[in-house]
């Protein structure tokens, strides 16, 4: 509902750019004024513009979907900055000579002055777009060393690795998770977590499924790979990364469940499993979408009561909330997502005002919770001011 209520926004902020993209061209040069150039002009924009709707339209499962929605998330990511680029500008102009008046009323429409700050705004358009869209392939491991002030027989420390938001469909796809997993198996992990958004909505999305199941699949560990759910990890209709609330039930997609057993994926939906006697990992469902019988989410109190809490306890959680509920119910070591750590600047700042912990470590009472900034996108193909990440925790037993 949300992106409904968006779209006439995305219309306006289009034609508001387009405008001022001609209005700057033809003070450049006076091929602009012309009729038919403005038409040519806008009949591009346009055709770019609509790319995330023509891909919203596309059927489902086909390669043309694939491109289409493919140019639609780089659209989106230059649309971003262009934004930001041509309302900097707008607003600096009007500063400068209707405000402070330390400049001609006619200095920005004159030629060359119009001229300069076009390429000037093209290239920084262009300069940040084109790092963001490098950023975002460019997966970074980040370390962790954490004690849990409980004892664990024969085993001093082991090694978790945690991911989140892999966010596999339309942008996300082979190359990027075969990265991911090489990145994983370097550390020589004794856990590996997967802290939901594995999939974006659509399993058709997902490149090669049979192919991608095998990569993840080539994960090494010695306890093996687990996994709980996202808010991502229903099936929605999305475009551009907002999804289309109809309301009914949420569901999860079935196909995923043989994609895990294909990958050797341990899904722990509101579920514990004990580790050969060692340790605990929980696994909650998200809260906001559980997709469950009755649409609920187990409270921590209700997940982890009958536990025997003088082992460890991992508990998986796609959002990072509810960090005291988790910390007094008897979590050690909760890993989650989810925040993308904004993604793109100054996404992060807001995220940081509004979470607890929007990325990286903090110590709740006696439990660490770490969030990581993800290793996909959401929406936008970009990342500007963060970074796709692989997390490696080191974990001490006293």
């Amino acid at each position: 509902m949300f992106a409904i209520l968006l779209f006439p926004v995305y219309i306006l902020l289009n034609i508001y750019i387009v405008h001022r993209i001609i209005n700057a061209l033809k003070r450049c040069h006076d091929i602009f004024y012309k009729r038919w150039m403005k038409i040519l002009i806008s009949i591009i924009y346009g055709i770019f513009a609509l790319s995330p709707i023509i891909g919203f339209v596309m059927p489902y499962g086909t390669h043309l979907k694939r491109i289409s929605q493919r140019i639609a998330n780089y659209w989106f990511a230059l649309l971003i900055y262009a934004f930001f680029v041509v309302v900097i500008g707008h607003l600096l102009s009007l500063l400068l000579r209707r405000v402070l008046k330390v400049m001609p009323m006619d200095f920005f429409k004159r030629r060359k002055t119009t001229a300069t700050g076009a390429i000037i705004s093209l290239v920084l358009i262009a300069t940040v777009s084109i790092y963001g869209m490098y950023n975002a392939r460019d997966i970074r491991l980040t370390n962790y060393s954490v004690t849990v002030d409980k004892s664990v027989s024969n085993m001093e420390k082991m090694k978790v690795v945690l991911i989140a938001d892999l966010h596999m469909g339309y942008s996300i796809g082979l190359d990027h998770i075969q990265k991911t997993v090489d990145i994983i198996n370097a550390q020589n992990p004794d856990l590996v977590c997967i802290a939901g958004d594995i999939y974006d909505n659509d399993y058709n999305a997902i490149e090669e499924p049979d192919k991608m199941a095998k990569i993840l699949g080539s994960i090494k560990s010695t306890y093996g790979t687990y996994a709980c759910w996202g808010n991502h990890d229903v099936n929605e209709r999305i475009l551009s990364g907002f999804t289309f609330d109809f309301g009914g039930k949420k569901q999860h997609e079935t196909r995923m469940y043989d994609f895990f057993e294909k990958a050797n994926i341990n899904l722990l939906a509101d579920e514990v499993t004990l580790i050969d006697n060692k340790f605990y990992v929980a696994g909650r469902v998200d809260r906001d979408k559980p997709a469950t019988e009755n649409n609920k989410a187990k409270s921590p109190e209700e997940l982890l009561e009958e536990l025997d809490k003088t082992k460890p306890i991992i508990t998986l959680y796609h959002e990072p909330d509810q960090l005291s509920e988790l910390a007094n119910a008897g979590t050690d070591l909760l890993l989650c997502g989810h925040t993308h750590d904004g993604q793109i600047f100054p996404g992060n700042l807001i995220t940081k005002l509004s979470w607890e912990n929007s990325c990286g470590h903090l110590k709740k009472g006696n439990m660490h919770n770490i969030v990581t900034s993800g290793v996909g996108v959401y929406g936008p193909y970009i990342r500007v001011g963060t970074h796709a990440e692989v997390v490696g925790i080191d974990v001490s037993f006293k």
